[in-house]
């Protein structure tokens, strides 16, 4: 089978996963902005990862036979500095429209704050600016009211459900994001938030009708390998090839797909990756032999 990451922090990762996750069957991954552990200080610092995101990350990617997308956002953690926030909102319409960025996102809250509800707002009115899909964080503490809390904002904004990608789920909040209609997505944490024993009782529950499974893998301790580890349990338990294929790839891509900027077609042909090739003078390569590799994604349905 194939599967799609759509929710992994690849700028935190080494091209040892890229092709771990390769070999795996992930063909397309989505890399959210978001907060990298420490705040940053300077509008130029979120400048140039916001760059990095549509720039070297996408090549590296495509290195080792994925395809990479990106959301562009300002966090929840770093909205709390007006002003620094003023000028990153400031930024962000130069990189919403470029190739590959598939989302607003991920935005939300992370501890509920005035200055959070604000700039949660501002994005969303963003995203309908340039049609694109929200992806929302969210928070860690509270979660049930946060969520709800969330799904409120977004509806008086007026932006319809099937455009928003609600992450960060669990057995809490499951149902009241289904029940109105927004894409229902889960972390899988080697030890926190979702693992994926807990991910197919909620398949098994739930089915797979508007269900994402992704990794979130970023500086922390988490697993790159997340989706298709899921899924080889989710068929071990005796969950449908079916659902399977909608929850750790094919809901992801319908509800993405929706930016324009991603496509089946874009991973389904052979990818020819010249080794040799560079991005602004620098590759991947650190005294390997230089090769034409060839990746052959026929996509199973």
């Amino acid at each position: 089978m194939y599967f799609i990451d759509p929710h992994i922090h690849m700028v935190s990762r080494t091209t040892d996963d890229y092709q771990a996750m390769r070999a795996a069957g992930i063909v397309a991954v989505i890399e959210p902005a978001f907060w990298l552990g420490q705040p940053r200080t300077e509008a130029g610092s979120f400048k140039d990862y916001f760059s990095t995101l549509i720039g070297w990350e996408r090549f590296r990617a495509s290195q080792f036979g994925i395809k990479h997308y990106c959301t562009m956002g300002l966090n929840s953690k770093e909205a709390n500095n007006e002003a620094l926030a003023e000028q990153v909102m400031e930024l962000l319409p130069l990189f919403a429209g470029k190739e590959g960025v598939v989302a607003i996102g991920e935005i939300g809250y992370d501890d509920q704050t005035a200055a959070e509800d604000k700039y949660f707002r501002l994005q969303i009115e963003l995203a309908l600016q340039f049609n694109l899909p929200v992806m929302v964080h969210t928070p860690h503490r509270d979660k049930i009211n946060g969520t709800i809390r969330s799904m409120d904002v977004l509806e008086e904004h007026g932006i319809p459900p099937h455009m928003v990608v609600i992450d960060h789920n669990n057995e809490e909040t499951v149902k009241h994001v289904l029940d109105r209609g927004y894409w229902t997505a889960f972390t899988i944490y080697p030890n926190t938030k979702m693992g994926n024993e807990r991910m197919v009782e909620i398949v098994k529950k739930y089915g797979s009708e508007r269900i994402i499974v992704d990794s979130s893998a970023d500086w922390g301790v988490s697993d790159p390998l997340s989706v298709p580890k899921t899924a080889a349990l989710m068929l071990e338990r005796g969950i449908a090839k079916e659902d399977v294929h909608l929850t750790c790839y094919k809901n992801a891509l319908t509800a993405y797909s929706q930016s324009g900027q991603m496509k089946e077609d874009d991973w389904k042909k052979e990818m020819i990756v010249e080794q040799s090739a560079l991005y602004d003078g620098s590759g991947v390569l650190r005294g390997q032999e230089a090769q034409v590799v060839s990746f052959s994604n026929i996509v199973d349905n």
